[in-house]
């Protein structure tokens, strides 16, 4: 009987590293899956908006790959945020000119302009003046236009003025005003919106 018993044990003994071998992955794989997980932030980091160069006294000049000039922008001082790419100006004076040669000059008290100076924002005693264009083979003449608000957004690629705040437009002799206005010059397309006044000089006789 302690014979039997004996081989039994010895067998026993044989297999029982390979139960602890187990018993010791089970109980790895249990203190993998219950332990605790790390604590991430609830909060993401945001971008803020911080200058990251600064300007004073500058010109900044965008050239079409022709090398002709397409708009100018220049000001007191400018602070530049990475974050959207903006600029935002003292004292702004902007020229955009067309490939025809069409003068468009721009200024008020402060403004915020995209990167490429292809949109402008102004505020405080905003004012866009589009010089007169003499009549040529190619062109009809168009008189002197200027347009005065305490807002003016403009789009010097697409030509484009708008404004939420009164407005005054002079072209000419001829003068309107609104409360609200949008108007696209590559179209002649004027709208304007609220108290709408216009005064229509009348032409000149042959």
């Amino acid at each position: 009987m302690s014979f039997q018993w004996r081989r039994a044990s010895d067998k026993a003994s044989l297999y029982l590293p390979v139960l602890i071998m187990g018993l010791l992955a089970l109980g790895t794989w249990w203190l993998v899956r219950n332990a605790p997980k790390p604590v991430t932030s609830a909060t993401q980091k945001v971008a803020q908006h911080e200058a990251d160069y600064f300007l004073k006294d500058f010109v900044i000049k965008n050239f079409e790959a022709s090398g002709r000039l397409k708009n100018r922008l220049a000001g007191t001082t400018a602070e530049h945020f990475p974050d959207n790419d903006t600029l935002e100006i003292d004292a702004p004076r902007m020229l955009s000119i067309t490939p025809d040669g069409r003068q468009t000059k721009g200024q008020s008290q402060r403004a915020l302009s995209n990167g490429d100076g292809s949109e402008v924002q102004m505020f405080g005693e905003a004012v866009i003046h589009r010089e007169p264009v003499a009549a040529s083979a190619t062109r009809k003449a168009a008189p002197a236009m200027q347009i005065e608000s305490e807002f003016l957004q403009f789009w010097t690629n697409d030509e484009r003025v708008s404004t939420n705040k009164p407005v005054v437009m002079t072209r000419g002799a001829d003068r309107f005003t609104g409360d609200s206005m949008k108007y696209t010059h590559l179209d002649q397309i004027l709208e304007m919106q609220g108290r709408v006044k216009g005064v229509i000089q009348p032409g000149k006789t042959q």
